[in-house]
């Protein structure tokens, strides 16, 4: 009995996937077209199998053939488009989403046929966004547009140019990995701010507190507490949001350590449990006393604007060098310190500076207990604004769950440094 060789199995297999990307474009297609009458659409499923069987064919021909078959299949796709456009003025996405269905079956057979699956999920994927991607477009403001233009520069230009190695007083700079976390929290802080924009308004002030802090939990804590004194009636469920405020620093901070310092993360988290639960423990009651409180959006500027993040990575930079100073001169006081004193003002520069640190200068343990002191100097900074903006008009009562919240960690940092 005859047995297929291996290299007409992997031929078989190739095609295959050709031919199984075709349909999956095709029937992202006959769905999203399935309302035109029969004839109106330049292909339907069956058609997507086939351009995509015959990419796959192209693939086994020589390079020349391949390119005529490429041609063939791209003037009869061509010619279907403008023969249909003319009469029923239809998108190009079809014909395009044809012509790159070719392609993806002459990938499968010439590369691999993953490489095909992966790029036709990809396609599916893509274009069964159209709906979603035409609203978050006619919702963009020039502002935005050109915040995300500058992000794509920061992130797909800037950071691949960048040397990945170490120079500078102390070997303290790494300028890809400085510019790597300005990318990340870039990108973080733009997640929020969409959030913010998208639901804000219309679901109060526990979401715009929120997604508020993901960009700035200090300006969440000094909008409402400015909103304290004109929203008597409020101010409670405006308490409320300071202190989830400051949980969503905790976890942002811990976000960002198990992405740049992992090795710090089990500590830190210890470290920062107090706080979060005396937190929570305040913001639930505090809302339990008024959950339909009317909401405003906090005005956030564009997390994109270039601005900050060059203040961002010029304080990385000249805190590196300090804390390599401090940590050389007086051990993990000093650098302990140095990032208390960063962390009155951002506590992800903090961050940023101690992952910047090479593994061996502090342990695991060190490193969590020292990047908890920036994050209970930024909850003491805010506990600070609420009592001062909003004095004797609930701002003293908003700033005790971030006082309570800064004295459980505070201790327990404590009881972990005494036991180590």
């Amino acid at each position: 009995m005859n047995q297929i060789s291996p290299l007409h199995a992997e031929t078989l297999t190739a095609l295959a996937a050709a031919v199984a990307a075709g349909l999956i474009v095709g029937v992202e297609r006959g769905w999203a077209l399935r309302d035109r009458p029969t004839g109106g659409r330049v292909s339907g499923v069956r058609t997507f199998g086939l351009i995509g069987l015959t990419g796959g064919i192209a693939g086994l021909a020589p390079d020349i053939f391949a390119a005529i078959i490429a041609t063939g299949v791209v003037a009869l796709v061509t010619l279907g488009y403008f023969r249909t456009a003319n009469r029923d003025h239809v998108s190009a996405t079809s014909a395009v989403a044809a012509v790159l269905t070719f392609a993806i079956g002459f990938t499968a057979v010439r590369v691999a046929p993953i490489v095909a699956l992966s790029a036709a999920a990809a396609s599916f994927a893509l274009l069964s966004a159209r709906r979603y991607l035409h609203t978050l477009l006619n919702g963009l403001t020039e502002q935005e547009i050109e915040g995300v233009a500058r992000f794509l520069v920061v992130a797909l230009v800037v950071l691949p140019l960048l040397p990945d190695t170490q120079m500078g007083p102390f070997d303290a700079w790494n300028p890809r990995r400085i510019w790597m976390v300005v990318v990340l929290v870039a990108a973080l802080s733009f997640a929020g701010y969409v959030a913010a924009r998208r639901w804000g308004q219309e679901r109060g002030i526990l979401v715009v507190a929120i997604t508020g802090a993901i960009v700035s939990s200090t300006a969440v804590t000094a909008e409402y507490a400015r909103r304290m004194r004109d929203e008597p009636q409020a101010r409670s469920a405006l308490a409320a949001g300071i202190s989830i405020a400051s949980i969503v620093m905790f976890v942002r901070v811990q976000l960002l350590t198990a992405i740049l310092v992992p090795s710090a993360l089990p500590t830190l988290a210890l470290t920062m449990a107090p706080a979060t639960i005396v937190a929570g423990g305040f913001a639930l009651v505090a809302w339990m006393r008024q959950r339909h409180a009317e909401a405003a959006p906090v005005k956030l500027g564009n997390p994109f604007d270039f601005a900050p993040a060059l203040i961002l990575a010029g304080s990385v930079v000249v805190l590196s060098v300090a804390a390599r100073w401090a940590l050389a001169r007086f051990g993990d006081e000093g650098i302990a310190v140095v990032l208390g004193l960063t962390g009155l003002m951002d506590v992800d520069a903090a961050v940023l500076t101690l992952a910047g640190l090479p593994g061996h200068m502090l342990s695991p343990s060190s490193a969590g207990v020292v990047l908890a002191v920036p994050v209970l100097a930024n909850t003491a900074i805010k506990a600070a604004l609420s009592a001062g903006i909003a004095f004797g008009r609930g701002g003293v009562g908003a700033a005790m769950p971030l006082v309570a919240a800064l004295g459980a960690s505070a201790l327990a940092m404590l009881l972990w440094t005494w036991a180590g």
